[in-house]
């Protein structure tokens, strides 16, 4: 495990809004694609902000959203991001550090390649390490 990277373990073919994309359409993206996060960027595929489905509950039970809100009104902005080659002892350190579950994968550019979540790295560790004796 010392030498896996975030690029082995990322999800690189991506479902992605645009910041004014409706929150409804987005809901139904998420469902559809049985998903839990998605990548908000501009045409550029710069990274403009993510929309989890933590966010969801939150503007469900907070905000009571009306017909034709945008994501951008409720996605996170400030994104905590990680590189492809970064250690994936980076990415779970980020993870565990910010209390997330998904992490956009940017370029140089800030550009997103892909997005690497706690499911990738749990489903990694369990096909390497011996189960947990029950």
């Amino acid at each position: 495990m010392e030498d896996v990277f975030v690029a082995r373990l990322m999800t690189s073919d991506l479902i992605t809004a645009d910041p004014d994309t409706f929150v409804e359409e987005t809901a139904h993206t998420l469902l559809d694609n049985q998903i839990g996060s998605i990548i908000v960027s501009d045409v550029n595929g710069e990274l403009e902000g993510i929309l989890t489905n933590t966010d969801f509950i939150r503007i469900v039970a907070e905000s009571k959203p009306k017909a034709k809100t945008t994501v951008e009104r409720y996605m996170t902005k400030d994104v905590v991001t990680v590189g492809a080659q970064d250690h994936i002892q980076t990415a779970a350190d980020k993870m565990i550090e910010k209390n997330i579950s998904h992490l956009p994968v940017t370029d140089e550019d800030d550009i997103v390649i892909g997005i690497i979540t706690k499911t990738d790295l749990t489903a990694y560790l369990s096909a390497v390490e011996d189960p947990t004796p029950s």
